[in-house]
């Protein structure tokens, strides 16, 4: 993900993204220095890589959804990105965590979700 800075250079970090509902959304923390910039100007362009040679830019304004929102939508983008419609989530460590112990962790992290409204896409996007 690359955001801009104040000092209007390109900011990037290293993000997981899924698609819920056909919309690209990623998770972070109300603390995080990226949430910050996005608050302040909510242009970013995401490098997506398949590991096996395809990618896929986006360009997109992103949208913030906080509060109990956010909290069920983190739920959905977890089984998502890992493919589990159903059973424990792997979190941080390795953690296997039921749907309540992860809902309470992202309380604790005051996790928040990153909303990407995609206005253009380019890459080579494979087969």
């Amino acid at each position: 993900m690359v955001t801009v800075g104040k000092d209007g250079r390109p900011k990037v970090a290293r993000v997981s993204v899924g698609v819920v509902d056909g919309v690209v959304l990623s998770s972070g923390t109300a603390e995080r220095v990226r949430t910050r910039r996005l608050r302040r100007d909510p242009r970013c362009t995401l490098f997506v890589f398949d590991g096996s040679g395809h990618w896929l830019g986006l360009e997109a304004l992103v949208s913030l959804v906080e509060g109990d929102v956010s909290r069920e939508l983190n739920l959905r983008l977890a089984r998502a990105i890992q493919k589990r419609p159903v059973g424990p989530l792997t979190w941080l460590a390795g953690r296997q965590l039921n749907d309540a112990e992860f809902l309470a962790e992202m309380d604790r992290d005051r996790r928040l979700v990153y909303r990407f409204d995609v206005e253009r896409s380019y890459g080579e996007l494979g087969e």
